[in-house]
């Protein structure tokens, strides 16, 4: 659950067929650290092209629709070239997209400023990366994992790609990924309308939503006390939220209101939400300062 002009600002379409999430971001040990890694675009955290916004919100009319749970959706598919990483160590993770044909796709257009977005979390809502992999000229993907914990998880590719009249294709699909070993699982916290991340301290105006529902969420971000105005620009926004449904690891995201102009974002970030399933959701929120990825996580009820 984790404590970024773009394109759509997406997955989430958050109970994601039609909406939105939260948060991002952490590696857990049942977790790792909760900084981002130098070098990589994505967060670890323990586990206890753009285009103009319409409207004020993201990319709403390219969101990527389902709940990103299916490996084949809309004739394309997501293909790893393996199910299994090594635990403890960091590692080259690879996959590709494939079409109707079966051969590999290497035409994307950019979401949210990248083209690929790769995602992993542990079946406990533990252990999460967000990462932007690298494309070869065959379509070749490869992510950079982080060192991960043993246990099941879940690989989850987030992009745009065209269908064969042209027509944009947002989609966001997963396989099931394994790390060999005993897993410790670590129980997810209980809601919360606050979390920390680095020092940083951010306050959420609610933990409790309606299933299916839009509703705004406004997120305070502070340190020492004193609340935080340097938020640099990640991802063409001032934060960037995912959000994981407890049992069926469902993904979503959610759209921040506003656009980032310049260093100087906060304390307040505000955000629509919309999440389709009843139950809890780990949100995993990234920000950036000094150069430096956050990542916070929260736990949220959605009734």
């Amino acid at each position: 659950m984790s404590i970024v002009t773009r394109s759509r600002r997406s997955l989430l379409i958050l109970g994601i067929t039609a909406a939105t999430g939260l948060l991002a971001a952490a590696c857990g040990s049942g977790s790792p650290g909760s900084s981002g890694m130098s070098g990589m675009d994505h967060g670890t955290m323990p586990a206890s092209s753009s285009m103009p916004a319409r409207d004020g919100m993201s990319g709403m009319d390219d969101m990527p629709t389902g709940d990103g749970l299916a490996a084949e959706s809309a004739g394309f598919r997501f293909v790893p070239t393996t199910t299994s990483v090594p635990a403890g160590q960091g590692t080259s993770f690879t996959f590709r997209i494939t079409g109707a044909d079966g051969r590999p796709v290497t035409a994307f257009e950019p979401d949210q400023t990248k083209l690929m977005h790769f995602y992993l979390i542990r079946s406990d809502l533990a252990g999460f990366q967000h990462i932007h992999p690298t494309m070869a000229g065959d379509g070749t993907w490869t992510a950079p994992l982080a060192a991960a914990t043993p246990g099941t998880y879940r690989a989850y590719a987030s992009f745009i790609t065209k269908d064969a009249s042209g027509k944009p294709v947002p989609l966001v699909l997963s396989q099931g990924v394994t790390v060999p070993g005993t897993p410790e699982t670590v129980p997810l916290p209980s809601p919360s309308t606050t979390a920390q991340a680095d020092g940083y301290g951010l306050s959420l105006s609610s933990n409790r939503f309606m299933t299916g529902m839009r509703q705004d969420l406004t997120v305070t971000v502070s340190k020492d006390g004193k609340p935080v105005t340097d938020l640099q620009p990640y991802l063409d926004t001032y934060a960037h939220l995912t959000a994981f449904h407890e049992g069926d690891l469902a993904i979503a995201h959610l759209h921040p209101h506003g656009t980032a102009e310049g260093d100087h974002g906060g304390p307040e970030l505000k955000f629509e939400v919309m999440l389709p399933k009843a139950g809890s959701w780990r949100v995993f929120l990234q920000f950036q300062t000094g150069g430096v990825l956050h990542t916070a996580a929260v736990t949220v009820t959605v009734g």
